[in-house]
């Protein structure tokens, strides 16, 4: 705790524990939300597997300020305090007659705001207090911290609205152009602290728009897990595609290089998803091909035959996978752009 953080390493962390957040928050209703869903009818019990998941998702703040608190090594009055806060100031949580409603996960760039605030406080109060820390540390955390991300929330949510409304005018133009720029749009919202299931969710994002999204979200995970793979576990590798590639979120910002092969393989699958007129919905859209979300979403709104079932193989895993390796010959073999050890992930 004496040792001081430098502005570069604080936040990287903040930015390594959110992504490590919503892996852990949101992939367990991501790889069996759809199932549950299709079998609830004839096994009472998903229903139950389906509200867990979901709670686990309203929970995101909290499991965000975890492993944030974490990466700064934090006690645990402190991380406590700065979860608590998340809580707060994510606007997760609705009063409503005399009762609180979770809902969603919150907004994810004013939960990383609040954390980076409440961390902040608990750092520079320490063990200032002595034998009180246990109770003023936490009020002072949670009213500091938590009290400014209330209010900043409404002012972050109209952020928020408005890349939406960018984005909602660029599913306006012409389908191919569209299905390019979507692509794009949320390889790089996926691997930034913005939440691309909220942004999806807020603007209704459906039809081609959110295939082709849904496609571009594909390539960068397949893309940044090959990339990657000499230097990290299987399961590591693994995550990025079944999981989420949010956990690359650090490294990309550290090395914003890696955003040019990501943006030309997202770019070409969303033109190629545009072509096949691919389709999806606003959670397909920010998932990508997490539990399989976007291939089933995408087959359940085509004909269900054996040539459109070969049609999605192809374009979620055949030639994302495909694309990626000439990517890596590239990029890391033939140009020296990136090293694999930039994708090292220590988990």
């Amino acid at each position: 705790m004496g040792k001081k953080v430098t502005g570069r390493q604080y936040t990287m962390n903040i930015l390594n524990g959110i992504s490590l957040g919503v892996v852990v928050a949101l992939v367990p209703s991501a790889l069996i939300g759809q199932l549950m869903q299709a079998i609830q009818g004839s096994f009472p019990v998903a229903a139950q597997i389906i509200m867990m998941t979901s709670f686990a998702m309203s929970l995101l703040p909290a499991i965000a300020a975890f492993c944030v608190g974490i990466q700064f090594k934090l006690n645990p009055i402190q991380i406590s305090a700065v979860a608590i806060a998340a809580m707060i100031g994510s606007g997760v949580m609705t009063p409503k007659n005399g009762q609180f409603i979770l809902q969603g996960t919150g907004d994810i760039i004013n939960t990383g705001i609040t954390i980076a605030l409440a961390v902040g406080v608990a750092l520079v109060l320490g063990n200032k207090f002595k034998n009180y820390t246990i109770l003023l540390l936490p009020l002072l955390v949670i009213v500091v911290a938590g009290g400014a991300g209330l209010l900043l929330l409404p002012s972050v949510r109209m952020i928020a609205a408005s890349i939406g409304a960018v984005i909602t005018h660029v599913t306006s133009l012409q389908p191919l152009l569209m299905g390019t720029l979507m692509g794009i749009s949320f390889a790089i919202l996926i691997v930034s602290p913005i939440s691309s299931v909220g942004i999806a969710t807020a603007i209704g994002l459906a039809g081609i728009s959110s295939g082709t999204a849904n496609l571009g979200i594909t390539a960068g995970s397949f893309m940044l897990a090959v990339y990657g793979s000499s230097a990290n576990h299987l399961g590591t590798t693994l995550a990025h595609f079944i999981g989420s590639p949010k956990i690359q979120m650090g490294n990309m910002l550290q090395k914003p290089r890696l955003f040019i092969p990501l943006a030309i393989n997202a770019g070409i699958m969303g033109f190629i998803g545009a072509i096949f007129e691919i389709k999806g919905t606003p959670m397909s859209a920010g998932f990508g091909f997490s539990g399989l979300i976007g291939p089933l979403t995408a087959y359940h709104q085509m004909p269900g035959t054996i040539a459109n079932f070969i049609i999605i193989c192809v374009l979620f895993v055949v030639l994302p996978v495909i694309l990626a390796y000439i990517s890596k010959y590239l990029f890391i073999d033939r140009l020296k752009w990136v090293e694999p050890r930039d994708l090292l992930l220590e988990i």
